[in-house]
């Protein structure tokens, strides 16, 4: 009976209604409330993806790559690279080389004649032709005040994360013991000293049958507080 129910919903028309799965995206991956932490809220950008923002503001989406350290790629040297001088002039733009330049020609199909010679795209031309060290600095101030950005941004999330810590640690104040348990404690050091494994054992005293690792943590609470 159960089977054919099973082919009749298959052989049905009627859509199937999935569950949604809260704090899922479309794609089934995990949405991300950036807006519970104010600081992040404030920088965040929406116009760009999880992992940009993340880098913008000096974060990483991914604990263990960072602990790890940056992956190696094959083939690339492992000798620190030297300082770069935006100022300094190169040594290779002395001697004015001519380049070969990639064209796309345009040819009849009967002839083979060159009917037009077309040009590289404009975005594909060198913005700075005669190597101007000036021309990057611009850009390289701009680099400079973002990455200043991002080391205030995570010195302010540090800051809330240490001020939250130590909120916490007020709030959680240690269990302390009543009146009747520290009596009982001290009916148990009387009668056996230290001796846990008698306590325990003592169906008189321990009429609750606690363990010894329980009353071996209570005693110690206990002469903290007596000596």
């Amino acid at each position: 009976m159960g089977r054919e129910l099973q082919k009749r919903k298959n052989r049905s028309s009627r859509p199937r209604v999935k569950p949604k799965v809260l704090g899922r995206t479309k794609a089934g991956k995990k949405k991300v409330n950036f807006l519970g932490n104010e600081t992040i809220a404030q920088n965040w950008d929406r116009g760009l993806t999880l992992e940009q923002n993340y880098k913008r503001l000096g974060l990483s989406t991914k604990l263990n790559s960072s602990i790890a350290g940056p992956r190696k790629i094959k083939g690339r040297s492992e000798a620190i690279p030297l300082q770069h001088d935006s100022l300094a002039i190169k040594a290779n733009n002395l001697q004015a080389t001519t380049k070969p330049q990639e064209v796309r020609v345009e040819r009849d199909p009967d002839t083979g004649r060159i009917l037009r010679v077309v040009q590289p795209d404009a975005d594909q031309v060198n913005n700075n032709p005669l190597d101007d060290p000036l021309n990057d600095l611009s850009d390289d101030e701009s680099d400079l005040e973002e990455a200043e950005n991002s080391n205030n941004i995570v010195s302010q999330l540090e800051a809330q994360a240490a001020q939250e810590a130590e909120i916490e640690a007020k709030r959680k104040r240690p269990r302390l013991q009543s009146s009747r348990e520290e009596e009982w404690i001290a009916k148990l050091v009387e009668a056996h000293g230290d001796d846990i494994t008698a306590m325990s054992r003592d169906r008189k005293l321990n009429t609750m049958q606690q363990s010894q690792g329980d009353i071996a943590r209570r005693v110690k609470k206990w002469k903290q507080k007596h000596g």
